[in-house]
């Protein structure tokens, strides 16, 4: 397979899985294994910002009047529950980059985040069912949700957006659709700010590897492609549907890797 066909791939992978509850990290890394290519964690956080791109189109009218009605008192509440998401993430996240963290080589701990992440939904979904159906985003939601999205980045395989929307779900938010709308839209600057401290950290090292862009920005815009029609399938769907037949994927997907695959890989 060439390099470029490869790359392509990737980037339609990462389109289809950042905001779907099955970990795009850890799709991302699943298929470079069976592709017997490692790509460098800048590839796999650059084309992220791709599907990010994708969500900031599909939100763009939601975005618009956040920005332009901040003299309305629901409208700068909601921004400013935002802004704190974000900012715990990165209060949290940017420590644990400085410490060195990357991700993981080998398959096998991905295949147990997916099979754990996946039972986790099941029982939170159940459990979430149970409260009070909620639009509303409390403080403690905001929090939560930035706590959960860097547990998921420091644990590949976890997805991020399952793990902060049944955060929410949980915390307060009872229903699925605000629940998965305000995780959206904290992912927004999370996965911006991110992909942007990946390229200065390229920059700054200079014993860094040097990067294939034309197959960067082709994964890039395969990514924003695939990503934009992801999420608005997604948003669709979960008005009527639960997210179920996600974690039962995520546990059929774990099980089969486990199985199949040497110890150790």
């Amino acid at each position: 397979m060439s390099d470029l066909l490869a790359a392509l791939l990737l980037g339609i992978l990462e389109g289809l899985t950042e905001f779907l509850p099955v970990s795009s990290t850890g799709h991302l890394l699943i298929a470079q294994h069976f592709i017997g290519e490692q790509r460098p964690d800048l590839f796999n956080i650059v084309i992220q910002a791709g599907a990010i791109l994708a969500t900031t189109l599909v939100f763009r009218h939601r975005l618009w009047a956040l920005a332009t009605g901040l003299g309305e008192r629901a409208n700068r509440d909601y921004a400013m529950k935002l802004a704190v998401a974000f900012g715990v993430t990165a209060a949290v996240g940017l420590p644990v980059r400085l410490l060195g963290w990357e991700l993981p080589e080998t398959v096998t701990p991905v295949a147990w985040a997916l099979i754990l992440g996946g039972v986790w939904m099941v029982v939170a979904e159940r459990l979430a069912a149970r409260r009070p159906e909620s639009a509303h985003i409390t403080w403690t939601v905001a929090v939560l949700v930035g706590l959960a999205q860097v547990v998921a980045g420091v644990f590949p395989g976890t997805s991020r957006s399952a793990a902060a929307i049944f955060i929410a779900l949980l915390a307060g938010t009872g229903q699925r659709s605000a629940a998965t709308e305000f995780v959206f839209l904290v992912g927004i600057p999370t996965m911006f700010a991110a992909s942007a401290y990946a390229l200065l950290e390229h920059v700054l090292d200079g014993n860094a590897a040097p990067v294939a862009w034309d197959e960067l920005a082709l994964a890039f815009a395969a990514a924003t492609a695939t990503g934009f029609v992801a999420v608005r399938w997604l948003l669709g769907y979960i008005k009527q549907h639960s997210y179920t037949p996600f974690a039962v994927y995520r546990i059929v997907l774990g099980v089969a890797l486990l199985l199949w695959l040497p110890v150790g890989m």
